[in-house]
């Protein structure tokens, strides 16, 4: 095949042009780059000993497409890069990504890029490697700025188109070679189209071959909603589609429509089953017939996807063929199986919280069960795509019962290491359904919901607005353990402000009514959200006796989330009593539950403590291993001022390692992030170590950033502020005294 040649040929430069590192394959969709590239990356494994990296940005698809962000971890690791190592920068990742390929001779296949900010980030900046990048735009600042070899796929050439039915057809059936012309040209000779019409012909070895080229001339007029850029491709994937679609079988092709309607990336057998209203094992017979005509792909089991042609034409095959009640109860199947899949997996995932009620299901929907908590994990991680998109659905179809059930229900199912900002998205939608609705309960959990995620992101004006939204609604409506819910969610945003009075007062109010209702788990939980607060403000006696109170109770319920953020303050509270063995068995204990709950959120943040254990033992590798992963977790995460945090306890260890310029480096970037977040509190600290890593090379300048950490700390009155301010005025003092 002559594109396989010129491939061939950028590697050794021939063709009368120098060897090159990066080509991007350009063509219409259905024109065969992706199969182009990943066949000649086959063939060509031995010109790249140190292995080849593939993946497919999506560029094209309905959802969101892969960033250079988020792929660049998934890529340092595959080169073995411990995941703490990574960077949390793009700019610094992918700096890191060029200098492990520099030595290295690999290929890398970017498939289905649509944007050059897709790419570059991505290229390794050598000639020992070779990237090939496949496109339906022109990309063309790669060729300006970057040299890129460019091969335009053109459709193929007829003896090609012709080979492509043979070999599909094989066995099955023989065709006279010019009739087998004339249906090549019917599909312009484009893979996509060729494969899927000569499935077609081969499921019919009987029926002669110019009677299936007449069907598809007559059915090359029905549909017309998609456009692929030329017109005569455009007409010969329509014809394709159509001949293809109505040589299914009635069941078969009711199944391929509907599951047009479904709005994610991809989808499991268990919603096929309720949007289609088939039973499971139905549906997977159904579903092989699709994938076995090529309008399917099947990713791994039960998990099947669309090519973004096919989508369409499916979701236009559905607003023809079915009647608007129909799609309307395609559409609420749907959203029932995810509704109550998810209760089902808040069921493992945050058994705590209290269910919403629900109406009962339909009887043709089956959501799923889970037998133990990984496999309520594994459903929320592969599924996680798709919840935005459902909620949107349900918007767009005027559902607000749907519309606000779902997010509520999904902010306890959502995949533990999921991003918050993807809830927000959600909660959003479901807040304006509640408030349409008119109701105002639905509406406190939803503004609750949301004052927590702006937490988590640092939005902390917003979440405190959301907070007392909730309140005040809960306490209109006379709902004393809502009331209570929401005290605590006060207190906890009033300890990130560092007002420790009034977040200490709403947290022994939630305590209260908590006892009053004989709740005692959350009881427990603000008792241990007060020993934050009074560990934070420097009270270690009455923040250890809570947490003696409440740690027993959280082992006998079993609580796992409740039991790591109580060791979590533990090891803190050790710490600072001169116990570092102590503090670090309680850090490693609540550690290894994050990663039994698969949760980064506990993660990132428990290993902030692990961290400052084993710095205080001298256990420095160990430390910035713990840092690093805990400011990558948070990144990735959203969560600068944790992120900011990790910075800074790599500082500290870079400066216990005598590696000062490493240290100023990391608390310069701490303080940014804090100052930029209206941290005073933890910009000082960060201020405060950026002046003991630049004591000897810079005393004048440290001088300065002690006096400035002094200001911002003034205004705070609680014993640990006051400690530290006496620590830097010593320093002040006496700049040369060694800590």
């Amino acid at each position: 095949m002559e594109d396989l040649r010129r491939l061939d040929a950028i590697l050794s430069g021939d063709d009368d042009s120098a060897p090159a590192s990066l080509c991007v394959i350009a063509g219409t969709a259905g024109v065969g780059k992706t199969s182009l590239a990943l066949r000649w990356a086959h063939q060509a494994k031995r010109h790249f000993p140190d292995g080849q990296l593939y993946v497919n940005l999506r560029g094209y698809d309905s959802g969101e497409p892969v960033s250079a962000a988020d792929l660049l971890p998934r890529f340092l690791a595959s080169l073995g890069l411990p995941a703490a190592a990574v960077p949390t920068e793009v700019e610094a990742a992918a700096a890191l990504y060029r200098s492990l390929l520099a030595q290295r001779r690999m290929l890398i296949v970017l498939d289905n890029a649509a944007t050059i900010a897709q790419v570059r980030p991505l290229l390794p900046g050598t000639a020992h490697c070779l990237t090939l990048v496949t496109t339906r735009g022109r990309l063309s600042g790669l060729a300006i700025r970057d040299g890129a070899y460019r091969l335009t796929l053109d459709t193929l050439a007829e003896p090609e188109a012709v080979a492509l039915l043979r070999g599909v057809t094989a066995g099955r059936r023989t065709d006279d070679a010019v009739e087998l012309a004339e249906l090549a040209r019917l599909c312009a000779h484009l893979p996509l189209a060729l494969r899927i019409a000569a499935e077609r012909a081969a499921d019919r070895p009987h029926m002669r071959l110019d009677e299936l080229i007449a069907d598809l001339r007559d059915e090359s007029v029905l549909w017309d909603a998609l456009s692929t850029g030329d017109e005569e491709e455009a007409e010969a994937v329509r014809a394709v589609f159509t001949w293809s679609y109505q040589a299914l079988s009635p069941d078969a092709a009711r199944m391929f429509r509907l599951l047009g309607l479904h709005p994610g990336c991809d989808f499991g057998i268990g919603v096929v089953a309720a949007l289609s209203g088939a039973s499971v094992r139905r549906s997977r017979q159904l579903l092989d017939a699709l994938v076995g005509a090529h309008l399917l792909e099947q990713t791994a089991p039960d998990r099947f996807e669309f090519h973004d042609l096919l989508r369409a034409y499916a979701h236009d095959q559905a607003q023809r063929e079915e009647t608007p009640e129909a799609c309307s109860a395609v559409l609420r199947r749907m959203l029932d199986w995810y509704l109550h899949t998810a209760d089902a997996a808040q069921s493992w995932l945050r058994p705590a919280e209290d269910h919403i009620p629900m109406d009962p299901l339909d009887g043709d929907v089956e959501p799923l069960s889970f037998l133990d908590y990984d496999q309520a994990v594994d459903w929320a991680e592969r599924e996680q795509a798709n919840f935005v998109p459902v909620v949107r659905a349900a918007e767009k179809a005027g559902l607000d019962r749907y519309a606000w059930q779902l997010p509520a229900v999904l902010w306890y199912a959502k995949a533990p290491s999921s991003l918050t900002a993807d809830w927000l998205t959600a909660g959003r939608i479901g807040l304006e359904a509640a408030r349409r609705l008119g109701d105002r309960r639905a509406e406190a959990s939803l503004l609750e919901n949301l004052g927590f995620g702006c937490t988590k992101i640092n939005r902390l004006a917003e979440g405190l607005d959301r907070h007392r939204d909730a309140l005040a609604i809960r306490r209109e409506l006379r709902d004393r353990e809502g009331e209570a819910t929401s005290l605590n969610a006060l207190g906890l945003v009033h300890l990130r402000n560092r007002d420790f009075d009034l977040a200490e007062a709403r947290l022994e109010r939630a305590a209260e009514v908590f006892a009053e209702l004989g709740e005692d788990h959350w009881q427990n939980v603000a008792i241990t959200n007060r020993a934050l607060v009074r560990y934070q403000a420097g009270r270690l006696t009455e923040a250890a006796a809570d947490l003696d109170r409440v740690l027993p109770a959280h082992r006998r319920r079993g609580d796992q989330r409740s039991i790591g953020n109580a060791l979590w303050l533990l090891s803190a509270v050790r710490l600072d009593r001169g116990e570092p063995d102590g503090a670090l068995c309680a850090a490693q204990e609540a550690v290894k539950l994050a990663l039994d709950l698969r949760s980064h959120v506990l993660e990132g943040c428990w290993l902030l403590a692990l961290g400052n254990a084993q710095l205080a033992l001298g256990r420095f590798g160990d430390a910035l291993v713990s840092y690093h992963r805990s400011a990558n977790l948070h990144r990735r995460l959203g969560d600068h001022s944790r992120e900011a945090l990790g910075w800074q306890g790599a500082g500290d260890t870079y400066r216990r390692l005598d590696r000062a310029a490493e240290a100023a480096d990391f608390h310069r970037r701490a303080a940014a992030a804090h100052r930029a977040l209206a941290d005073a509190w933890n910009e000082a600290l960060a201020l405060d170590g950026l002046g003991v890593a630049l004591r000897e090379e810079d005393p004048d300048q440290s001088l300065r950033y002690w006096a400035e950490s002094v200001r911002l700390l003034a205004p705070y009155d609680d014993l640990r502020a006051r400690e530290k301010c006496r620590d830097i005025e010593r320093r002040l003092a006496n700049p040369a005294h060694d800590d």
